[in-house]
Order: C-alpha cells, then sequence, then structure tokens
C-alpha cells in the first residue's frame, strides 16, 4: 500500500473536488482539506472515496498546519504532493472607482496567502525526503492580464501566486522536489453559471479537464517539469 497521500485544499469546492475525485481514482490517499464551514461536505467526500481524510483548517494559518500534518501523516502517511486549490474571486469595479482596500485584502489573504502559508507548512517534509510534487492555481489573468478589468486585486493576486510558486520552484529543485501551476481561464461550476447566466459554458473549461492536468504534474509522468505555468484556457 502507498505510504504517502496527496492534500488538496479547497477540497470543499468544485474544482477541488475533481481533483481530490480524480486522485483517488488512480490510487492515491486524499487528505481534504477545507474550512470549518465546509466540514460536511469534505466528509462527505472523504467517504465516496474511501482513503481520504477530511480536515477543517484554515490554511492561511501557518500555525494551524503543524497539527494538521502531523494527523495528516499519522492517518494517511507523508504528503508527496499538494494541490493548492484555496481561493476565490472577487470584482467588478474598476480600480479608480474603489472606495477602500477590502477587495484587495481579501484576494491577497485568500489568494496569495493561502498558498505562501501551505507551501511554508508542506515544502519542509518534501525537501527533507527529497521528493514532492506542488500544484497551485493561477489564473489565464496572469498572462492575459487585461482580462480581469475591473478585478485588479484578483489579477495582481493570482500573479503573486505564480511567481511565487516559480522562485520556490527553483529553491527546491536540487531536493527533487518540483511546482508548478495551471492558469485556467473561467471553469464550469455551478458558481460561474449562476454568476454568468448568459455565457456559453460550453466554451468554458471543465473541472474534470483541469483536475487531469493537475494530476498529470502531480505524478511522476511530469518529473521533467517544474517552475512552468500550464495555460488550461478552453476555448473561452
Amino acid at each position: 500500500m502507498n505510504e504517502e497521500c496527496i492534500v488538496v485544499t479547497g477540497a470543499a469546492g468544485a474544482l477541488g473536488a475533481a481533483t481530490a475525485q480524480r486522485l483517488s481514482k488512480v490510487g492515491w490517499k486524499v487528505a481534504l482539506v477545507s474550512l470549518p464551514a465546509e466540514l460536511a461536505r469534505t466528509r462527505a467526500l472523504a467517504a465516496e472515496l474511501g482513503r481520504a481524510l477530511a480536515l477543517d483548517l484554515d490554511v492561511g494559518d501557518a500555525g494551524a498546519w503543524k497539527g494538521a500534518l502531523a494527523r495528516i501523516e499519522s492517518e494517511l502517511g507523508a504528503p508527496a504532493g499538494a494541490a493548492l486549490i484555496a481561493g476565490t474571486w472577487q470584482g467588478g469595479t474598476p480600480l479608480h472607482a474603489e472606495t477602500d482596500d477590502r477587495v484587495w485584502r481579501a484576494m491577497m489573504a485568500t489568494n496569495l496567502d493561502t498558498t505562501h502559508a501551505s507551501l511554508r507548512a508542506l515544502l519542509p517534509g518534501m525537501v527533507a525526503r527529497k521528493r514532492g510534487s506542488v500544484v497551485v492555481i493561477g489564473s489565464r489573468a496572469v498572462e492575459r492580464p487585461w482580462t480581469s478589468a475591473s478585478a485588479s486585486a484578483y489579477g495582481a493576486s493570482k500573479a503573486a501566486v505564480v511567481a511565487l510558486a516559480q522562485v520556490v520552484a527553483e529553491e527546491v529543485r536540487e531536493n527533487g522536489v518540483r511546482v508548478n501551476a495551471i492558469l485556467p481561464s473561467t471553469l464550469d461550476t455551478p458558481a460561474n453559471r449562476r454568476a454568468m447566466p448568459g455565457v456559453d459554458p460550453s466554451l468554458w473549461v471543465t473541472t474534470d479537464s483541469a483536475a487531469a492536468v493537475i494530476s498529470f504534474l502531480l505524478s511522476d509522468d511530469a518529473r521533467d517539469i517544474s517552475g512552468a505555468a500550464i495555460p488550461v484556457y478552453g476555448r473561452a
């Protein structure tokens, strides 16, 4: 039996759940990490998958990771990889029309700070074991920032996430650890369908498709890929 596992943050969301399901199908044990308010969903997913563990954790809290990692290693084994999917989108107002820093702070906290804290928690063990792969979630806005007009904080936070991942990839490369990013356009999720009812969702990227790319990057088949930012645009 594989004595390692994959950690998936944001596991209660559409992409997180699809990624966990994909990883489980190819034989991985999966640690499903979500906020406390979402724990019922991740517990149901863990029951569906079998070899999985649901944990409630604020992944932006570096201190909270210590106990979570101890439980993951005890029940599932050492993390051999992680899909850092926790994050969100907020926008709708041009920068010059904003009246406070609320959205800016929320995007940096939810997208960048969660990735930073998760990497700090997970990488030391991987480096020590000289094995590991991490995938972070960027956005098409990283390469096409104008597509994030009226959502500048989101675009900036995702660009910072990818820059962080690429710097860290170089830092851990000689230790057998890989870090990559995917850059999805609009994902076909129930939330996006509700938010954009007039748009043809067949142009968007399915969560299964994005999950397949994540699973590949976490696998040994991608052993020679690190520091990459992979476009996953669909036809959007």
